[in-house]
């Protein structure tokens, strides 16, 4: 008896394998994936690594999070060295994946989704602008000047993970459009965000290295004109293209997005071509099958199947395989090492009353909580006044209230510009994290409480 046949159990009736063990591990492996691609798990997930952040640094263990923080790593090669914080890699290295997941989602979205159609993405887009420009005076009016002054750009941040696992949870309670608006609207935050950190949070430049950046950018893009689709060359120039953002004194994250910018939107098939090749193959596997013999001895099936699993990454774009990829690595992954890197903060409770009393943590929770109900709703109000733009179908304005609460989460966003603003000043970057963490709090707590009451009305009326 050869190993395949032995190696393998009978078929059912309808020519399925079922190993033994098999059923009793889908039954506990099933519903874990299923939880795995929850919208709320990446969002639970990124809650208990900052709570996480929050009892280390709080904690006897306080000095051994300092101690790993501030731990040197590095590259060497001759007389070459690349070396920085632990810190500092996950701020400026693995959060160029995080941007470059962004990049692909607004490229998607301005190609195929919601800000592809001018009517649909008109009022998602006019929130977004009036949900970052809000904040931004109103944490500008209480710190006009000085070094505080430099954490403008905190509270126009949205958390997309946190906000979408809000609101996922009461997916049976509102409108799906709902849903999509506030992911069109985070994009458009998220892009932004980008530019703001390109523009305003950039101190010294050097130019020769952003010159070689935008060549190497432009390489890129030469690569997608021309119709190459494979991965490795983008990959391999992306890496260059992230060190010359570094040595650019532009933060090296961005290099993320105008990578994901670079990837092809076009797959090499068209659904004809793909249906037609399908059929062509279906009908030669049939012929080349032997009832009762493996796969595995049928060199002509394998070839076949091989032949089809290639059609199959050929109609699929680049960018859509890039981004199924590499999302559940970032929201599992690289987000939540952000927040353990990035969320623990020292909480003096004595002191309390005087922290949230300073202008910076003020600023912050007013431009989050107040900002962002006032610049989202507000100019959403205005915008349908105007005829700009159309509710999302099935959608109250209160709803759309609610949706401007949970945007006051800023969290990921808001600490990784906190962090850049206030990078000499340790003082000003408590405060601003700690009001970041309280705001986006009481945020998510009343947008979900909110929007839950909302809902409950909705159908009730229906």
């Amino acid at each position: 008896m050869n190993e395949t046949q032995s190696s393998n159990p009978s078929p059912r009736a309808d020519g399925v394998y079922i190993a033994p063990w098999e059923k009793a591990f889908n039954k506990v492996l099933t519903p874990f994936e299923e939880f795995i691609h929850r919208q709320t798990t990446s969002g639970l997930l990124l809650m208990t690594t900052a709570v996480l952040a929050l009892v280390l640094a709080n904690s006897p263990l306080s000095w051994l999070y300092q101690q790993i923080q501030h731990l040197n790593i590095g590259l060497t090669i001759g007389n070459w060295s690349l070396e920085n914080t632990l810190h500092h890699w996950v701020n400026d290295g693995l959060m160029a994946l995080f941007f470059f997941v962004v990049g692909l989602e607004l490229k998607r979205e301005i190609l195929i989704g919601e800000l592809a159609n001018p009517r649909q993405a008109a009022l998602p887009i006019v929130a977004a602008i009036g949900g970052m420009v809000v904040p931004a005076l109103i944490y500008y009016s209480i710190n006009p000047e000085g070094d505080a002054a430099r954490g403008w750009g905190i509270p126009m941040a949205t958390d997309i993970a946190f906000a979408l696992g809000a609101i996922a949870l009461l997916a049976s309670r509102v409108p799906k459009a709902l849903i999509t608006f506030l992911v069109a609207l985070a994009i458009v935050d998220d892009l932004g965000a980008v530019i703001v950190i390109a523009v305003f949070y950039t101190e010294t430049i050097s130019m020769g290295a952003l010159v070689s950046a935008m060549i190497l950018f432009g390489i890129l893009m030469v690569l997608n004109i021309s119709g190459i689709r494979k991965i490795t060359p983008y990959f391999i120039i992306a890496i260059f293209l992230w060190y010359a953002m570094y040595q650019s004194g532009v933060h090296a994250t961005l290099a993320g997005v105008l990578g994901a910018f670079a990837v092809p939107a076009r797959p090499k098939y068209d659904p004809a071509r793909f249906s037609q090749q399908v059929k062509d193959l279906m009908a030669r596997f049939d012929s080349s099958h032997v009832s009762g013999q493996s796969i595995m001895t049928n060199h002509k099936l394998r070839g076949i199947v091989q032949t089809l699993s290639n059609g199959v990454l050929q109609v699929e774009a680049p960018l859509q395989r890039l981004e199924h990829a590499w999302h559940l690595p970032v929201a599992y992954l690289v987000i939540p090492i952000f927040a353990l890197f990035n969320a623990g903060i020292p909480l003096d409770f004595s002191g309390i009353g005087q922290t949230l009393s300073h202008p910076v943590t003020m600023g912050v929770m007013l431009g989050l909580l107040g900002g962002k109900i006032i610049g989202i709703a507000g100019a959403c109000w205005i915008a349908l006044k105007l005829g700009i733009g159309q509710l999302p179908a099935g959608t109250r304005f209160t709803q759309i209230i609610g949706v401007s609460l949970l945007g006051g989460i800023g969290f990921t966003m808001s600490i990784f510009i906190a962090e850049l603003g206030f990078i000499h000043q340790p003082e000003l970057l408590l405060m601003a994290k700690t009001g970041i963490l309280f705001a986006s709090l009481i945020a998510g707590i009343t947008g979900f409480i909110w929007l839950y009451l909302a809902g409950e009305k909705t159908a009730g009326e229906k």
